[in-house]
């Protein structure tokens, strides 16, 4: 497990647990503190926020399982940006699979990108760097 790291009204956790098939489940859980909010990972257009992103640095030891999943977003009108936007509040938590190719630890290298705002304002952007120790896992040839 990861250390969360406290940024402002927003705090991630990390974690990677064994899922079916021998792949690995990776779940970054951000924990937003109350009337604050962060984006979805797709927005309309990008004049507005920018979205939640999560980049990981995949190498030939790692292949991402489908897309990243995330909570379903509430769409409101942002009074900071004039807009409509999807956002997540609470403790949204973000899943990418990935089929490990070898056997053995390696850990999980990536980067958060996200906006925190409330009614009245926001913050600037901010990234957050996680390592993730995986746990090892049985894979079949």
């Amino acid at each position: 497990m990861a250390h969360g790291t406290l940024s402002g009204p927003v705090s991630w956790s990390f974690l990677a647990r064994p899922a079916t098939d021998g792949q690995v489940s990776v779940e970054l859980t951000a924990q937003v503190e109350e009337g604050w909010h962060i984006y979805a990972t797709q927005l309309d257009n990008d004049l507005g926020p920018i979205p939640t992103s999560i980049r990981f640095e995949t190498d030939d030891q790692w292949t991402p399982i489908g897309p990243l999943s995330e909570p379903e977003p509430e769409e409101v009108f942002d009074p900071n940006f004039e807009m409509q936007v999807r956002y997540h509040s609470g403790t949204p938590v973000f899943v990418q699979l990935f089929k490990p190719s070898a056997i053995g630890v390696h850990p999980l290298r990536g980067e958060v990108e996200f906006m925190v705002c409330n009614e009245k304002t926001c913050l600037p952007p901010e990234v957050v760097r996680f390592t993730i120790d995986v746990p090892a896992l049985e894979v079949k040839p």
